[in-house]
């Protein structure tokens, strides 16, 4: 064991040591931290054994549906209040007040989204609110429920975070009142559908997104409230319009030209809506 005749000498090794373990310490917080977030990035447990794909189901009769008319044609949607109650409750709300009359469509994802339900062109919100809280609606994520073409999803608006909180995966995100339609990326490329059946981690998944289309980057990470089954057309050609030639301050890329979303109306299913389903006809025999 060493020896020190100088008390100085014996303090800063001591204080060197203590500096060391300190280092030591952060490290090994720091290597822990990116392990669990790298771990657990976007993780959401799925069970393949008791997974329900209720977009390819036959739609039940009396089954809440809304009837979105825009500008450029009508989309008619299925809604799931039993796998996101609140944002369907709050969606049917918001509709049924007239809150969606003649508000805009404000960003275009060619070929992939279009999200919707603005006051303004440029994504503004519209105030006052009807609801408390209205735009901090917890995120709803359920494993029946995947971003097929098109799924009606609601728009993240904020993030509860903090160090900690991303750390331990406690993290909120919130929706509020403005919505988007996804089309669909594309499935044709060899390698990337290969990629994606061995990443799926299902196979009755994989084939369904082959069949529906959709958007998979976006599985398990929005809400999704419902299901297109009239008005394909619609949102294909919505997401294929030109765009503006820049992002506004906003961050969004709106169309070129004002697209809008006239009225939405909550209804049920019914056989008129069995005579419009245009879904049936995309899934394989």
């Amino acid at each position: 064991m060493a020896r020190f005749s100088d008390p100085s000498k014996k303090r800063k090794a001591l204080s060197t040591m203590g500096i060391f373990l300190l280092a030591a310490a952060i490290l090994s917080f720091i290597a822990f931290y990116i392990i669990v977030m790298i771990s657990q990035q976007g993780y959401h447990y799925i069970d393949p054994e008791t997974l329900v794909l209720v977009q390819m189901q036959e739609i039940p009769d009396g089954t809440p549906t809304a009837v979105i008319e825009t500008s450029l044609g009508e989309i008619r949607a299925v809604l799931y209040p039993e796998y996101a109650p609140s944002t369907v409750s709050q969606f049917i709300s918001l509709a049924e007040k007239g809150w969606y009359d003649n508000t805009y469509i404000f960003e275009v994802k060619n070929d992939v989204y279009f999200a919707a339900g603005s006051a303004d062109s440029s994504g503004t919100l519209k105030t006052p609110p009807v609801f408390d809280n209205q735009e901090k609606i917890p995120l709803e994520l359920h494993q029946n429920l995947w971003p097929f073409c098109g799924a009606l999803c609601s728009l993240t608006t904020s993030k509860d975070t903090s160090f900690s909180k991303r750390l331990f995966k406690s993290e909120v995100s919130y929706t509020g009142s403005r919505f988007m339609f996804l089309n669909t990326v594309d499935f044709s490329d060899e390698e990337f559908a290969a990629q994606f059946r061995e990443a799926s981690g299902s196979q009755e998944l994989a084939d369904a997104f082959f069949q529906l289309g959709g958007v998979p980057n976006f599985s398990q990470q929005v809400t999704i409230f419902g299901q297109a089954y009239a008005g394909l057309d619609v949102i294909r050609q919505i997401t294929s319009v030109q765009l503006a030639e820049q992002a506004n301050a906003q961050g969004y890329t709106p169309p070129a030209e004002e697209i809008k979303i006239l009225s939405v109306k909550i209804s049920s299913y019914s056989q008129e809506d069995k005579n419009l389903n245009e879904l049936t006809a995309l899934q394989s025999p």
